[in-house]
């Protein structure tokens, strides 16, 4: 009997055991989620990690991309903090200036940014903004004399396409008329194409990503009238930057302070991200195996390929900025929330 029992234990030791050695990803999925539609560089980015990641990972899960377009990732951003399980199985790469939607304190937010687990992020960019070249704004200064404001596209406040114009509106006199709702890049650009919009912010890793802007710029269809960063992109070199504007038209203190807060936003880059509460050594794990796949030659080459860029930041750096941007003083608040009204 005495034998019996001993051989149990021993057996059940070494289940045990080979359970404790078996990797938490093993035989599973993760779901990544983008808040932007199909064919922007939000989703470009994410199914290119998705094909590349799983095999940094311990455990070699399964990775699937799910889009879940809308408000400007904001639908994500809630469903990510209020549904998602924090078990590490479901990462959501959000645009990161949806930040600016909670210190105004809108009431759609449903989340709070500092407490989200940053994983990292594929790039950072500055912004920039392109007009139809058959309008009269051929330079920013016609847009501060407009009559009748040009159309800029934008999914929804907090995104690129609508914070820059109003951004420029705010700091430097423009009037930019914003248009919101549409789902994602592609459709911000048919919009363009088809006269329904004339202008569009975004960043200058889109810009130089290929399609349609390559043949745009070739065939002069549109032109680029300013560009943020502190110093002039060398492929834009006529374009100014929106520091020498603000010098130009002598922008108070405040509204410099203003345009520092939302432009961090340029910084956070393309982030991923997972639920409050996840496991301290998964999120290790996930950080580090992210890392590793921004130097995974293969990974830089389909980056190449397609016309995108990989410019990463760690998890470490985001979430420290991430908390830095959420403490503002009343009066930077004030000028925010004036600034995200439609």
């Amino acid at each position: 009997m005495k034998r019996i029992l001993f051989g149990l234990f021993i057996l059940l030791a070494w289940n045990s055991s080979l359970h404790a050695q078996t990797p938490f990803y093993q035989g599973k999925t993760i779901t990544l989620i983008t808040g932007t539609s199909a064919g922007s560089q939000y989703d470009a980015h994410a199914r290119l990690i998705a094909q590349h990641w799983g095999k940094h990972i311990a455990g070699n899960p399964d990775i699937i991309v799910q889009n879940m377009a809308g408000a400007g990732s904001l639908i994500a951003a809630n469903h990510l903090y209020n549904v998602a399980k924090p078990d590490g199985l479901t990462v959501t790469s959000i645009i990161p200036a949806i930040y600016f939607n909670q210190l105004a304190g809108r009431k759609e937010v449903r989340f709070d940014y500092a407490k989200f687990h940053w994983i990292g992020s594929v790039d950072r960019s500055d912004n920039l903004l392109y007009m139809r070249s058959d309008t009269p704004f051929k330079t920013i200064h016609d847009v501060r004399r407009a009559a009748q404001p040009p159309k800029c596209s934008a999914t929804g406040t907090g995104t690129v396409g609508h914070y820059m114009p109003k951004l420029l509106n705010e700091t430097i006199g423009t009037k930019f008329d914003i248009i919101l709702g549409y789902p994602g890049g592609p459709e911000m650009d048919l919009a363009v194409q088809k006269n329904e919009t004339q202008c569009r912010a975004f960043t200058h890793a889109a810009w130089f990503s290929g399609e349609p802007y390559r043949t745009w710029q070739s065939t002069g269809f549109v032109h680029v009238l300013i560009q943020t960063g502190r110093k002039r992109d060398e492929r834009l070199p006529q374009v100014p930057t929106l520091n020498e504007l603000m010098d130009e038209f002598k922008t108070e203190e405040v509204g410099r302070r203003l345009a520092t807060v939302v432009l961090a936003s340029g910084e956070l880059g393309r982030p991923y991200l997972l639920p409050p509460g996840i496991p301290a050594e998964r999120l290790k794990m996930l950080r580090e195996a992210f890392m590793k796949l921004m130097v995974d030659p293969d990974f830089l080459g389909d980056v190449k390929k397609r016309g995108l860029e990989a410019e990463p930041s760690t998890g470490e750096e985001l979430e420290k900025l991430a908390k830095e941007v959420m403490v503002q003083p009343p009066e930077v608040i004030e000028r925010l929330t004036k600034l995200l009204g439609k």
